[in-house]
């Protein structure tokens, strides 16, 4: 069961991580879906969302996803990290990871995240992270 709300979720970003430049889609029970507008900051030659753009979405999706489960703490870290970029996102259309957790343990948590360019139904890539969590004081 959630413990904190999408509001909670939105107003501890904005504070802790000012220069984030995602948005919260979905914040339900099932799934956490960021989305990220994607600007001529975010392309890389080619004309491709850069893959560095998309493993930022996929770790802040974990995050909060992981967040929204323990509470609001900021020292929870990623300790392992794997992207496969399946195909080439959409240039012009804003990319959205939407985020399962596989697992939420006592100092372990794993999520799963699925990329995928606006409007078109497969990911253009998936990555699985782990976050320590620190011990409870």
């Amino acid at each position: 069961m959630a413990v904190v709300t999408q509001e909670e979720m939105a107003n501890f970003l904005a504070r802790e991580f000012p220069q984030a430049s995602f948005e919260i889609e979905e914040f339900s029970e099932n799934a956490i879906s960021l989305r990220q507008q994607v600007d001529e900051s975010n392309l890389r030659p080619g004309g491709t969302v850069s893959g560095p753009t998309m493993m930022n979405l996929a770790d802040c999706a974990i995050y909060v996803a992981i967040l929204r489960e323990i509470g609001l703490v900021a020292l929870a870290v990623t300790t392992s990290f794997n992207i496969n970029f399946l195909r080439k996102p959409q240039a012009g259309k804003d990319i959205i990871a939407s985020c399962q957790l596989l697992k939420l343990g006592k100092s372990l948590a794993i999520g799963e995240v699925s990329i995928y360019s606006e409007g078109v139904n497969e990911p253009v890539a998936h990555a699985v992270g782990t976050y320590s969590i620190p011990p409870k004081k």
